[in-house]
């Protein structure tokens, strides 16, 4: 399945916009807690600038890994879910085509 073939049905588009936010959610609130635990531990200047160079980076990972076009959601999908900010089962709803390509990518890089 070429991922620019991909259809989205009406239902299929809420599924995924509900476990895509959950995901995001998720992610967004991980580098909450890794910033709290940096900044309470933080006594000296160095590592305020650590931490802000922490945030620089988590910034441009998760913008870099929550892209909502929907050419693009079977890999963003799987690559949460090799993440851990998503259960594939929040994906239940989706076409059996479109979790199949997910469990592919997944597959594929467990060989990696």
């Amino acid at each position: 399945m070429n991922v620019n073939d991909i259809r989205w049905t009406a239902s299929e588009k809420k599924v995924a916009r509900r476990a895509f936010d959950t995901a995001l959610e998720a992610a967004l609130g991980r580098t909450m807690a890794e910033l709290k635990g940096k900044a309470g531990a933080a006594t000296t200047p160095a590592d305020m600038w650590e931490i802000e160079d922490y945030l620089r980076q988590q910034r441009r990972k998760i913008d870099q890994m929550f892209d909502y076009r929907y050419s693009q959601l079977t890999i963003v999908f799987a690559v949460l879910v090799r993440e851990g900010y998503l259960d594939e089962n929040l994906l239940s709803g989706l076409s059996e085509d479109k979790r199949e390509e997910i469990r592919r990518f997944l597959a594929w890089h467990a060989r990696e």
